[in-house]
This record gives structure tokens, sequence and C-alpha cells, in this order.
């Protein structure tokens, strides 16, 4: 029988995973309350480990953020006993040896190279993804396209109403046919992808298999002033002080993802054109100059 002291370490674990997938997917808490039908106060006691919970909550919170519900509760692996081993291994590592470790699993055991002449620039919000896009795509005379752009064509609605009709199961879907149809329609571009895509592993890796990747990123100041400026808060709802803790915990969740791209571009204290040159060096090769 499990021990009250065994059961508030599983309830620790689990307040934890629910914390991190929420933050990987770029909601807030009122996001899954509302997607849910569970209430902010629930949630809360839930993510700190303080919650009973139920299969049909665990149901309701995999199903908001489009998970197998398997991976809410971590069970016990029946693959091979390699892969077992080779997983222990991997959870001795810091997140950024483990990010390491992926890579060179990546580049050893998938064939094929990147021979397309494509761009994607991947980061959150406010690291200045779609203005250094912009003028990339038009320095070197290959479309811009937006993925978020791509599915709201797709959908015939707007991106807030697809979330509130369709939940994070139906936006998914339409980010992985909006970037297959990207792809196909465009042997050369500069593709600026959403800030949330990278948390869909089946996604991303098309995304990665597909096009030259950069990471723009800032500094979580940087990131905050700049959506600011644009009059927008999504996901990072309430007082300034709860914005910018919901913004460092999404950095930090996407940080391992974001930085599996094969380069980086930091925006932070300088100006565009700056920015403009060394995103240009580093895509020239790519985009056929």
């Amino acid at each position: 029988m499990l021990d009250q002291a065994e059961f508030a370490v599983m309830a620790r674990r689990l307040g934890d995973r629910v914390r991190r997938f929420r933050a990987g997917r770029g909601m807030s808490r009122k996001d899954l309350a509302r997607h849910t039908g569970i209430s902010e106060r629930y949630l809360a006691q839930l993510e700190s480990g303080q919650a009973n919970v139920s299969f049909n909550i665990l149901w309701l919170l995999a199903h908001a953020m489009d998970l197998p519900i398997a991976e809410m509760i971590e069970p016990e692996s029946e693959a091979s006993p390699d892969l077992r081993q080779a997983k222990k291994l991997l959870e001795t590592l810091a997140p950024e040896q483990q990010t390491e470790a992926y890579i060179l699993l990546r580049r050893s055991f998938r064939r094929g190279l990147k021979t397309s002449r494509r761009v994607a620039l991947v980061g959150l919000r406010g690291a200045g993804k779609t203005t250094l896009g912009q003028k990339l795509a038009e320095r070197f005379g290959v479309p811009f396209v937006r993925v978020t752009s791509m599915i709201e064509q797709l959908a015939g609605m707007g991106m807030t109403e697809i979330l509130l009709s369709m939940g994070q199961k139906g936006y998914r879907k339409l980010e992985a046919s909006a970037l297959e149809a990207s792809i196909q329609s465009h042997p050369s571009m500069v593709l600026e992808a959403g800030g949330s895509l990278v948390s869909e592993s089946d996604t991303f890796d098309t995304l990665l298999q597909s096009c030259f990747t950069v990471w723009v990123q800032a500094s979580p100041e940087d990131h905050m002033r700049r959506v600011m400026s644009q009059g927008d808060l999504r996901p990072m709802e309430g007082h300034q002080r709860a914005a910018m803790d919901d913004l460092e915990a999404i950095l930090e969740a996407r940080r391992p993802l974001y930085a599996r791209a094969d380069a980086v571009l930091n925006t932070s204290g300088r100006g565009i054109e700056d920015c403009l040159e060394e995103l240009s060096r580093l895509s020239a090769a790519h985009l056929g100059l």
C-alpha cells in the first residue's frame, strides 16, 4: 500500500509535470481552467502537489493540453532493457546535456541531409522573429511565411476563435497541416514558426528535418517590453509580476526545445540591422547566396 510520504512525492511530481506541460503549451492557468472546466484554485493546488487527483481530472488535463494521458502519470516503460537503461542515463544529465545527447542521436540515426533552401525562425513572442524574418526574406528574394497565418487560412477563422472552438488538440492538428502545406508549397522560404510549435515533438521534428532553424532569443525583460509595446499580453494574463513569472516559466520550459535549433541569434541590446546582418550570415548558405 502506498504510504502518505510516497503519495506526497507522486502528487508533487504530477503537479510539476502539469505546470511544465502548461508552460510548454504557452497556456496560463486561466486558459487551462477554461478548457477543462476545472477551477483555477484547484489547478493551483494541483500544481503545488496539494490536490487529491482523480482519473477524470487527469483525463481532462491531458485532453485540454493534447497529451497522451500516459505522459501525465509516468508509467514504467515496457520497452527493451537497453531503452530503459538509456532513459535512466539521460535522466541523470542536466537539461543542456540532454539536449546535446538528443542532437547527437538525431544526427547519427536520422538519414538524409537538409538540401532545401528554407530557413525557419523559432522562439517566443517578442524575440523579433517577424521583423527579422520579413527583412531576411526581402534581402534574399524568397517568400516570408508565418505558420500562424497559414493556420488561420486553413481554419477560416482567427487564432482566438480557433483556440476557443477547437482547443489545443484541434489547434495542434491545424499547426501540423499548416507546416506541411508550407513546406510542400515553398521549396525556398523564410518561415516564422509559432512560439509553442516546439512543444509538439512530431511537428517540431518535421521543421528540424525540413529547414535550417534559428532560435531567435532575447532576455525575459526584452520579451516582456516588446510584447507590451504591441499591446498583447497573451498568454501572460494578470498583473505585471504574474505576467513576468508566466513568461519566465514558459521560457524555462521551452529552453531545451529551442536549443535544438541549428543556430542561435540573441537580439537583446542590439539594433535591427545588426541582428539582420548576423542572421543573413547564418542563413546565406541555406538560401542559396
